[in-house]
């Protein structure tokens, strides 16, 4: 029996469960929003605070401590850069987690885990990327147009060439 014994081991060994930690972390300073099972959401949270927590210290030892422990250098630069700043007056809580239901396949507990004041940045990417479907969509219409009315240019021309050879197959009879 685990009483009273803290964390949570995930179902993997000690290297798997850092290395799954460190790639959620990162994802979400990147994303700032994901999608995952709650229990990792809930064991996520500490680690996401730490990070911010030293963005908002801001000097290069905060820097490098960070850049040990998360996977790439834009994270780093964004947590300094943004997201350190948004959170400057608030004394912790930076994380939102949203229970969202059931997984299909396995029907794990899945969990929305995003940042305060991601709203704004979310919006955004959902108007950036329904203006990139608006577009491909707007080119294949047009794309389909332009096939449809070439076919049938191709189509009228096969016909005047053949009302032509049946002209000149009439006067050939003649």
């Amino acid at each position: 029996m685990r009483h009273k014994v803290a964390g949570w081991k995930l179902g993997r060994n000690t290297s798997h469960r850092r290395a799954l930690l460190r790639n959620l972390v990162t994802s979400v300073i990147m994303e700032e929003r994901i999608e995952t099972t709650l229990t990792k959401a809930k064991a996520l949270r500490p680690h996401v605070e730490k990070m911010i927590t030293l963005g908002k210290r801001g000097d290069v030892a905060a820097r490098r401590l960070a850049l040990s422990y998360l996977m790439t250098r834009e994270s780093v630069d964004k947590l300094f850069d943004t997201l350190a700043p948004r959170f400057g007056d608030r004394q912790g809580g930076y994380l939102r987690i949203i229970q969202g239901g059931w997984r299909k396949g396995d029907g794990g507990d899945i969990a929305f885990v995003e940042l305060l004041g991601s709203e704004k940045v979310i919006e955004a990417k959902r108007k950036k990327s329904a203006d990139a479907r608006s577009k491909r969509a707007d080119a294949t219409r047009k794309a389909m147009e332009e096939n449809q009315a070439q076919a049938e240019a191709e189509a009228k021309e096969t016909e005047a060439a053949e009302k032509k050879e049946d002209k000149k197959e009439k006067k050939s009879k003649k």
